[in-house]
């Protein structure tokens, strides 16, 4: 265990993307912890007006004795945890597909993605997008729909986003190539970049789970909402989604599933870097 006040130790790699994220300063700070600031006069008579704890006293007590303060949850975040936990009706798979896609091979798979004909997404594609990466992958990262590069070349996160999730899975001791499969929800590019509808997301569902099922990954990074809210059929939003864990089941198993931005969306937000370094950590520490 590191002891207190210790400067953690990184290597190279996660060093260059916490520069990256804008955090390094604050990660590696070897000061004590800070004196937490004295509340201003107005807060403090705020906070005698508002009290924000139901009040407890042991049981049985004769002479009032120290308070015990129990906090109240807050109203926002436990409505997001309610939103989180319900389940949302998952898309009418055909059962027909369902079975024929249970029986084969990865690499029967991935000719059956290829050639898949099963929405209208088949007639505005250019290549149907299987996935890429190692054969028995420590982890599995699973993307929301390919994009105009990925439609182009068939193959996942490529471009921009991709050096990012490459920089990344990096800083975390992972790659595409040695430990890391990905996938994407949808393996057609939805014309324009829109979110792919309920028929669409049923036609390939039954793709995304028998990758999962053959492939075993020990755990799944989840990237997006779309992506977010199909794997674990729900409404819920990102932001109450990410910094837990939550599971999947396939191949009578549950594997471990943590939720994060996606890196186009961290390309035109930089400031919420910092949040998917946290949720890396919470992946890489399973």
């Amino acid at each position: 265990m590191m002891a207190a006040g210790s400067t953690p130790r990184v290597n190279p790699l996660q060093r260059l993307w916490l520069r990256e994220i804008g955090i390094e300063k604050t990660w590696l700070r070897q000061d004590g912890p800070a004196k937490p600031a004295e509340p201003s006069a107005p807060r403090q008579a705020q906070a005698k007006a508002e009290p924000s704890a139901v009040v407890a006293r042991p049981a049985g007590a004769a002479a009032p004795s120290p308070e015990i303060r129990v906090p109240r949850p807050a109203p926002a975040r436990a409505a997001a945890l309610a939103a989180a936990a319900a389940p949302r009706a998952a898309p009418e798979v055909d059962p027909d597909q369902a079975a024929r896609v249970a029986r084969v091979d990865l690499e029967t798979l991935r000719e059956m993605v290829s050639g898949c004909e099963a929405c209208g997404l088949c007639r505005s594609r250019r290549k149907a997008v299987f996935g890429m990466g190692a054969p028995a992958p420590r982890w599995m990262v699973v993307g929301e729909a390919p994009g105009e590069q990925e439609d182009r070349q068939g193959l996942p996160f490529v471009g921009r986003s991709g050096q990012l999730l490459d920089a990344m899975l990096a800083a975390v001791g992972m790659s595409r190539q040695h430990d890391v499969f990905i996938a994407n929800v949808i393996k057609c590019r939805p014309p324009g970049n829109r979110n792919p509808t309920p028929e669409e997301i049923a036609a390939c569902s039954p793709y995304l789970m028998r990758q999962i099922e053959l492939l075993k990954p020990e755990r799944i990074l989840v990237l997006g909402r779309f992506a977010a809210q199909t794997l674990l059929n729900t409404d819920a939003t990102i932001g109450s989604l990410r910094g837990r864990v939550h599971t999947v089941r396939a191949d009578g198993r549950d594997i471990p599933v943590v939720v994060s931005y996606h890196p186009a969306y961290l390309l035109r937000s930089p400031s919420e870097k910092a949040r998917s370094w946290q949720d890396l950590r919470l992946a890489a520490t399973l």
